[in-house]
């Protein structure tokens, strides 16, 4: 009869910390339409934020200076 053997795969922090920093690295690289995209909408959310708590402060902003803003036709 076969024991079967529980085995543990130890790692400090710094490991992990150098693993995952190789792997979200190959990761950008070969799917950088991805991650393009995943900032590109970041970004935009940050905007709408941004746009929204000003609009809360003064009068409210219109959709259409919002989307100005968003498309990066500031002038």
């Amino acid at each position: 009869m076969i024991e079967s053997l529980d085995m543990q795969i130890l790692l400090n922090d710094e490991k992990t910390r150098e693993m995952l920093t190789e792997i979200l690295i190959d990761l950008i690289k070969t799917r950088k339409e991805l991650f393009a995209e995943i900032f590109q909408d970041a970004l935009e959310e940050v905007g709408l934020g941004n746009a929204i708590a000003e609009g809360r402060k003064n009068e409210f902003v219109p959709e259409e200076n919002i989307f100005v803003i968003l498309d990066g036709d500031v002038p």
